[in-house]
């Protein structure tokens, strides 16, 4: 069988999501859905999710905790933090000074698992769900260093990238069907017995 080890950006996903509209999603099994894009002759061996942590508002963060605790339940699946920051940014024509939130390190958490994954041959083929063209460094490094492995891209809706695209050995995009398939349940127990529960805005 087929070893297979998926990158997830987190950030990319949630953002191709919102820019959709389908907020309904956003209470994803990432497990399930990466597991539904493989293809016969391939087995999953582990997943790795990118994202860091938000600041705020409350509520948002709130969200967000809830959804990062029930993936905590999945087996085989592991969470890499990059750092959420406030920047200041001043508006050109009237002044008007605004806080642009804007995540970092995760292009380069991926990178680095990628590539050491890569180097200790945990897998056969890297599913990368991201579209962003700054792992198109990573992504042609591995075809040079390891030519009998694979990248393969699942863009997050209403993403793409060109470049990664002229690197990777094969892309797609992620469509609605397999996210609305791939949904936790609207209660999820905890080993403990903590139950966590869908956010009503995310209904």
């Amino acid at each position: 069988m087929e070893r297979v080890i998926a990158y997830v950006d987190g950030f990319n996903l949630y953002f191709g999501l919102r820019s959709k509209g389908w907020q309904r999603y956003y209470w994803l099994n990432i497990r399930e859905i990466v597991r539904r894009l493989l293809r016969p002759g391939q087995v999953l061996a582990y997943v790795k999710y990118f994202t860091a942590r938000v600041s705020g508002p409350p509520e948002k963060r709130d969200r967000q905790n809830e959804f990062i605790e029930a993936l905590s339940t999945l087996p085989d699946l592991s969470i890499y933090y990059g750092k959420y920051q406030i920047n200041s940014q001043k508006c050109r024509s009237c002044g008007v000074i605004a806080q642009i939130p804007n995540e970092k390190m995760t292009d380069v958490n991926i990178a680095v698992e990628m590539l050491v994954d890569a180097h200790q041959n945990l897998f056969d083929t890297a599913l990368l769900v991201s579209a962003d063209s700054d792992l198109t460094g990573p992504v042609r490094a591995i075809r040079a260093l390891f030519p009998e492995k694979r990248v393969v891209l699942a863009f997050p809706p209403d993403r793409s990238s060109w470049e990664l695209q002229q690197v990777a050995h094969a892309y797609f995009t992620i469509g609605q069907f397999q996210f609305r398939k791939s949904q936790f349940p609207d209660e999820v127990r905890k080993p403990d017995g903590y139950v966590l529960r869908r956010p009503a805005t995310w209904r």
